[in-house]
C-alpha cells in the first residue's frame, strides 16, 4: 500500500500537510485492512482480503485511492528526462539548468558545486520518522543546490511507481555522497519534494564490499528514489536537484575515508555533474499513460 506522506493529526476527510491538502487520505483504515489479512491467513476465516487488488495506491495530484494488480504497474513507461545545461529560467540555483526528454546530442558544459560538510543542507521533510516529514517547500534547498527543471506541462502527468536517477559525476575527494530529489514545482513556484534517495560514493557498488573513489574520475552512480504516485498537473514543472547533503536525515559524508562517526577531520570536495553525449546524466520516471 503507498499513501501520501502524513504527519500530525489527520483531519476528517482531508489530511494537510503544509499548504498541501490530501482529500480523503484518511479514508482508507489501514487496521481494518490488517485484521481480515489475520483472521484469512492466521484464523483460516473467510474474508475478502484475498479476493482483492493486491496494491492499494493513494495518487496525489488526482488525490484518489486507486486499486491495482501489479506492481510496478505492466502499463508502465519508463521515461528518462535528461540534464541539460543553459538556463531554465525558472528557480535561484547554483546553475538553474534545465530538464527534458530530448537526450544532449552536443557537448554541454558540466555543472560543479562546493560541498562543505561544516554547512550541510538541512533536512526538509520527506519520508523521515522523527525529523518532520512529508511534502515541503524546497526553495531554500534549490537556492544551494543544482537543479534541473522542465518546461510548464501542457496537460496532467502521472509518475507511479519506482523512481531512479543516473549520474555521469565527478568529485575532488576520496569519497562523498550524491543526494538526488524530484519536486513538484507549483505554479506559484512552491518546490514540493515528491521522491529523493542518495548514494554513498565508496557503496556504489556493494554496501558488503566498500571501495573509495579516484579523485578526478568519472563514475556512473545509479541512485534509487524509491517509489510514488503523483500527477504533476498541468501548468507545473518537474525539478531535479542534485547536491550531497540531506542532514540529519542521512549523515555528513566527511569526504574523506573516515566514517562520520570516528572521523574528526572533515574536508570541503568540489562535486561535478556531467550532461553531454557521452555522460546524459537523467531520471528515470514511471510514467503511466491517461
Amino acid at each position: 500500500m503507498i499513501g501520501p506522506w502524513i504527519h500530525g493529526p489527520k483531519n476528517v476527510g482531508a489530511t494537510k500537510v503544509g499548504a498541501l491538502t490530501f482529500p480523503r487520505a484518511d479514508a482508507v483504515q489501514y487496521n481494518e485492512i490488517r485484521l481480515r489479512w489475520f483472521d484469512y491467513w492466521l484464523k483460516g476465516m473467510h474474508t475478502s482480503v484475498m479476493e482483492e487488488p493486491p496494491v492499494l495506491i493513494y495518487v496525489m495530484g488526482d488525490n484518489v485511492w486507486r486499486a491495482e494488480r501489479e506492481w510496478p504497474l505492466a502499463r508502465t513507461r519508463y521515461t528518462n528526462l535528461y540534464f541539460h545545461g543553459g538556463t531554465g529560467g525558472s528557480v535561484y540555483s547554483l546553475n538553474d539548468g534545465r530538464l527534458s526528454v530530448a537526450a544532449p546530442d552536443a557537448p554541454e558544459h558540466p555543472d560543479s558545486f562546493t560541498y562543505d560538510p561544516l554547512h550541510p543542507i538541512p533536512t526538509l521533510g520527506g519520508n523521515t520518522l522523527f525529523i518532520p516529514s512529508g511534502p515541503q517547500d524546497h526553495r531554500d534547498a534549490d537556492a544551494r543546490s543544482l537543479t534541473y527543471t522542465s518546461d510548464a506541462l501542457g496537460s496532467d502527468l502521472e509518475v507511479t511507481g519506482p523512481i531512479r536517477a543516473v549520474l555521469y559525476a565527478m568529485s575532488s575527494a576520496v569519497d562523498t555522497d550524491w543526494t538526488v530529489r524530484l519536486s513538484d514545482v507549483h505554479p506559484d513556484g512552491r518546490s514540493i519534494n515528491v521522491a529523493d534517495g542518495i548514494v554513498r560514493a565508496r557503496y556504489r557498488d556493494s554496501r558488503a564490499a566498500p571501495r573509495l573513489i579516484e579523485p578526478g574520475r568519472v563514475y556512473v552512480y545509479d541512485i534509487d528514489l524509491w517509489a510514488t504516485s503523483n500527477v504533476f498537473k498541468a501548468g507545473h514543472r518537474l525539478r531535479v536537484s542534485v547536491h550531497s547533503s540531506n542532514f540529519p536525515r542521512w549523515d555528513r559524508n566527511l569526504s574523506t575515508p573516515d566514517s562520520p562517526e570516528s572521523g574528526a577531520k572533515p574536508e570541503t570536495a568540489l562535486n561535478t555533474i556531467f550532461h553531454d553525449a557521452l555522460r546524459p546524466s537523467h531520471i528515470v520516471l514511471p510514467v503511466i499513460r491517461r
